[in-house]
């Protein structure tokens, strides 16, 4: 057994239980700093507000992540569907339309945007499946592709005027709680279920375990290459519906900055960068400390640049934690695993 197997069986830092103590530890720290603003429910639904575009791209890219691959073409996917839908619904609803109207134009630009993020994911997943070079080149091409199409459409511009009812996708609240937020656990819950209940999820993690093995093991890598690509591009799509319900616009620049922290949220969840294990609670944990850590650093009036800094410094001290701990983590599990043995023998 490996010492990156004893750390996960173990669950310290990085996976569930060390994140959980991080994250209690953080929520102590800033409530002290900040007694009378930060514990309040006003700053829990605001962090609820802020992380499920965010969380929902982090879903887009662990998928790759765990099958050993990559997806760098998340937020263009992502702000190339919000611009179509974008456009369909400012160019073909009259002022003053009516409910039934609107309601049709909307699902119909729903429907187109849904369209195009399958199709972006089918081309990738093809091209990832049959060229035999690494998904981070071809990601990069499809993502130059789709970003320089985008701007050349739009010129640089942004794209706005959608229906006030459209809206409520990214602003509503539902009992105190956030319906972008409600999406994003929808999402999560749906992906986990994937991953853990489903065939293809299992063979998603056996992709990421051993390429050559999954391939001579039956299955057929070639389409779960294909699957693992368009079901990346489809969560693209609801996040280009929560953010474009939430800035009530679309633009080709939107977002750009979360693409290296998808894959920071996912490692500090405990994702393995060359495939074959993670979880989604793990991701989702560190999503939530990433969260808490921007809102407590800008409730204390630190600058974005040092919040980003210290989610990369957040990042290391964990990596750290598991590297020191790595040689006493081995001996605990060499010797619960002769334990075991000398047990079976008996």
């Amino acid at each position: 057994m490996s010492v990156a197997s004893g750390l996960r069986q173990l669950g310290l830092p990085g996976n569930s239980v060390g994140l959980l103590g991080l994250l209690v530890a953080l929520v102590l720290l800033f409530s002290l700093l900040l007694p009378d603003r930060f514990p309040t429910f006003g700053t829990v639904q605001s962090m609820m507000f802020q992380l499920p575009e965010l969380g929902v791209l982090a879903l887009a890219m662990v998928i790759p992540l765990i099958s050993g691959g990559l997806n760098l073409a998340i937020i263009a996917t992502a702000n190339q569907c919000a611009l179509l839908m974008a456009w369909i619904m400012s160019t073909c609803l009259a002022q003053g339309a009516g409910a039934p109207e609107t309601a049709l134009v909307v699902v119909a630009a729903l429907l187109v945007g849904l369209v195009l993020c399958t199709a972006i994911g089918l081309v990738t997943g093809f091209l990832v499946a049959t060229m035999g070079v690494h998904p981070i080149l071809v990601t990069l091409g499809t993502k130059s592709v789709i970003d320089g199409v985008s701007i050349w459409l739009t010129r640089g511009t942004v794209v706005s005027g959608l229906p006030d009812s459209f809206q409520w996708l990214g602003n509503g609240v539902l009992y105190g709680v956030p319906v972008p937020f409600l999406v994003l656990i929808l999402a999560a819950v749906a992906v986990g279920l994937i991953l853990t209940r489903t065939a293809f999820g299992i063979s998603v993690y056996m992709l990421g375990s051993n390429l050559e093995a999954t391939r001579y093991s039956g299955i057929d890598t070639r389409r779960v290459l294909v699957g693992i690509y368009t079901l990346s591009s489809v969560l693209c799509f609801v996040a280009a519906c929560l953010m474009l319900a939430r800035f009530n616009s679309a633009s080709a620049g939107y977002a750009q900055s979360y693409l290296l922290i998808t894959i920071l949220a996912a490692v500090l969840g405990g994702v393995d960068p060359f495939g074959g294990f993670g979880r989604i609670s793990g991701l989702m944990l560190a999503l939530v400390v990433l969260q808490v850590i921007s809102s407590g650093c800008n409730l204390l009036g630190l600058s974005q640049h040092l919040t980003l800094a210290i989610w990369g410094l957040t990042l290391i001290a964990v990596m750290g934690v598991k590297f020191l701990l790595a040689p006493w983590l081995k001996e605990r599990w060499d010797q619960a695993h002769r334990i075991t043995e000398n047990g079976s023998n008996q």
